[in-house]
């Protein structure tokens, strides 16, 4: 069915109301799939990786068998927290409050005092929490609750052929996890990410690297942004020297060698795909008005100097246009706080933001309405 509000971004109210934000919680984020880390990132049996996010903590854990599973970072006794840390490496899975032991399969192996909590208590009942695991291309994913959407492979299924090319799983990171706070809406991060038409006037160094060729469509589960680089020297150093040190990567094809090309899978995590390097951003929401991104580079082995040169200036590149982005998103955040704005028309170029508001409206109507019910409406859907 048609949407009728397709011309028409969500309003203002959406990007700031706590109870929007709650449901948003339960109906995108718990179903929906969270990147972790790279399978390179835990090569060997008792390495991990967290994530924490809208009030959860997942720990991702190679088993002694090998396997890699995810479950919740949460002790089955009193709850605490068992391990601190984005990465680590435990042979067991002790809980520092009373000792709990668990195996990084998740079974429960130790319980201090066991006999004291009658003959009713099973370990096996209370093995650690699992959580939903998908590996693709290398890289891991986890989500909280399995409401039947796609998963990540097949939310990817479109532009498959095109990553192939990539090597994903032999890459390795470059660098650690990132982690920069904003005080605005998760919403607006995403939506800047997804827009093209502020490129030309916002980001003048991505317009003299792509020119006029930068590209938006919008596919069932996932946005693709594109911008060839130009053979046209730029007038800024760092962009001229990144044109001319980027070298030929023997295993892309010939249209790639110069292509920025930038996923973005819903409902808030993204690929920057580069010819020297691959990115990933995540926008993790914190409240109506904070969000956190995580981000981290992924490479491939090269050693060569033009390489180390072009990711190096690839960084400070894509620096700068951060620093505008994170300026851009402010304005509009704070923009929004105006009662004289509830919303506003969305061109037919547009074609990412259209649906992304069109699938929220799907999944929380309320999205439908210019100003914000009453209080407690959520209560009552």
């Amino acid at each position: 069915m048609a949407d009728p509000d397709t011309e028409w971004s969500l309003p203002a109210w959406t990007y700031s109301d706590p109870e929007f934000f709650a449901v948003e919680v339960e109906r995108i984020f718990r179903p929906a799939w969270q990147i972790v880390c790279h399978q390179s990132d835990i090569p060997a049996p008792g390495d991990f990786h967290t994530l924490d996010y809208i009030g959860e903590s997942v720990i991702v854990v190679r088993g002694e068998d090998g396997a890699v599973r995810a479950f919740t970072n949460v002790c089955r006794h009193r709850g605490a927290r068992i391990v601190d840390g984005f990465s680590g490496c435990a042979k067991k899975l002790v809980c520092p409050y009373h000792g709990w032991t668990y195996e990084t399969d998740g079974r429960l192996s130790g319980v201090p005092m066991k006999a004291s909590y009658g003959a009713t208590f099973a370990m096996a009942d209370h093995g650690l929490t699992p959580v939903d695991l998908e590996s693709w291309q290398g890289f891991l994913f986890v989500r909280l609750v399995d409401d039947g959407g796609p998963s990540v492979a097949q939310m990817m299924a479109p532009y498959v052929e095109e990553i192939v090319a990539y090597r994903f799983e032999d890459m390795r990171a470059l660098g650690r996890v990132t982690l920069r706070p904003r005080s605005v809406n998760w919403k607006n991060i995403g939506d800047n990410y997804s827009d093209g038409l502020h490129i030309a006037v916002a980001h003048p160094g991505l317009k003299r690297l792509m020119g006029d060729g930068y590209g938006v469509e919008a596919s069932a589960h996932a946005d693709k942004m594109w911008g060839p680089i130009v053979d046209r020297p730029s007038a800024n150093l760092s962009e001229r020297a990144y044109q001319h040190f980027l070298p030929d990567v023997p295993h892309l094809p010939p249209e790639r060698q110069r292509l920025w090309t930038y996923y973005k899978l819903w409902p808030n995590f993204a690929f920057d795909i580069y010819p020297d390097q691959v990115d990933f951003m995540a926008w993790l929401p914190v409240s109506p008005t904070q969000t956190l991104i995580r981000e981290i580079s992924y490479a491939l082995p090269d050693t060569r100097r033009e390489m180390k040169a072009a990711r190096y200036l690839n960084w400070r590149i894509n620096r700068q246009v951060n620093a505008e982005d994170t300026a851009l998103v402010a304005r509009v955040q704070a923009g929004m706080g105006s009662a004289s704005f509830t919303v506003g028309p969305l061109s037919e170029q547009e074609v990412a933001l259209r649906h992304f508001c069109g699938r929220v409206r799907a999944v929380i109507p309320q999205a439908r309405l210019h100003r914000a019910p009453g209080m407690g409406w959520s209560g009552r859907i």
